[in-house]
């Protein structure tokens, strides 16, 4: 008789999405904090011009033209945007590491975390910038860096946070 307990095949089961949930959220202000100090402390921009090309998602090409005066309205469609994503991204996350078993061990989740951030890079700045070409200028290890690390958080989040079913052997 053979033990599956820790198989990775894909699996029907759902995630914890209130787990995946606040997982985004913690991950989204870790990466939003690696993002605003490599702006200014890396590539010696400003952080506010990181903020304006994330409200341009929302708002359109004209807020990257905004003045450089603070903008509340900027602030917040910045913010909705960017949490937005980290919880959306994290539920995907949270899909896949369920559905495969990704969850069995901390290191496993870590790892797969990483990979996922590193896959949200290359679909954020090789795919969709077909559509906000801005973001052309942002790519670079510092960008790919702090999406391993967004991926990295919100798996090791997701895996303290979730509520686990117990494992049973098959019959």
């Amino acid at each position: 008789m053979e033990l599956h307990l820790h198989s990775h095949r894909f699996v029907h089961r759902m995630p914890d999405w209130r787990a995946a949930a606040f997982a985004g959220l913690a991950a989204g202000v870790v990466y939003v904090v690696m993002e605003l100090l490599a702006a200014r402390f890396v590539l010696y921009r400003g952080a506010w011009d990181t903020v304006k090309m994330v409200a341009a998602i929302m708002l359109g090409s004209g807020a990257l033209s905004s003045p450089d005066a603070f903008s509340w309205i900027v602030v917040l469609a910045a913010a909705i945007v960017h949490f937005g994503l980290s919880i959306v991204l994290a539920l995907v996350l949270a899909m896949l590491i369920a559905a495969f078993r990704l969850d069995s061990g901390q290191g496993l989740v870590a790892l797969s975390g990483a990979l996922f951030g590193v896959g949200a890079y290359l679909l954020n700045f090789y795919v969709f910038t077909r559509y906000f070409n801005w973001f052309d200028q942002a790519r670079g290890l510092e960008s790919l860096l702090a999406h391993a690390v967004f991926g990295l958080v919100a798996a090791l989040a997701y895996w303290h946070l979730e509520r686990r079913e117990p494992l049973t052997s098959l019959p």
